[in-house]
């Protein structure tokens, strides 16, 4: 919905769908900052406890990845990158993103644990190859309620208050 979308003519907007095992997506988030070099990467995640709710995660967190992935692996030592910081913040503000949003009809909250499966560990791991111009965000499954077009608006705005953010950063 969301390439359908777009986010203006200016914005080169590709999305991707990553594995839900650690080494490859991890091999192509590595991938995507060495190749595309992007302003900013956003990944999207699905909660699926959350009915309606979107959730802006602010930071990733490199150790604690005990869960198995679909084929059955975890990280060596439970962690992302070995040596790496215990945890990165993404240079996107999320607080102020947050206060300063609104998407009618579903609500938005603020966190600090994308929860050490593939999303958190996915989302370390574009902070620390993209020095923190990383975000991500939890979105509920589709219902009645929160239908594909729904969401795809809702990040739609979302993603560019994020770019607003990055453009602020820069100058």
């Amino acid at each position: 919905e969301l390439s359908k979308r777009g986010l203006g003519e200016n914005i080169d907007l590709r999305i991707m769908q990553l594995p839900v095992v650690y080494q490859k997506a991890k091999e192509q988030v590595c991938k995507i900052w060495t190749t595309l070099q992007p302003l900013l990467t956003v990944h999207v995640g699905l909660a699926s406890s959350a009915t309606a709710l979107i959730i802006l995660e602010q930071c990733g967190k490199n150790k604690g990845y005990q869960e198995r992935d679909a084929c059955g692996f975890h990280p060596e030592g439970a962690c992302c990158v070995l040596d790496g910081p215990e945890k990165i913040e993404s240079t996107i503000n999320m607080k102020t993103l947050w206060k300063n949003i609104s998407v009618e009809g579903i609500d938005i909250i603020l966190s600090r644990d994308a929860g050490r499966y593939i999303c958190d560990y996915t989302y370390y791991s574009s902070l620390y190859y993209g020095n923190g111009r990383a975000a991500f965000i939890h979105v509920p499954p589709l219902s009645e309620s929160v239908t594909a077009e729904f969401l795809g608006k809702a990040l739609q705005t979302i993603i560019l208050a994020m770019l607003e953010q990055c453009g602020e950063q820069r100058e």
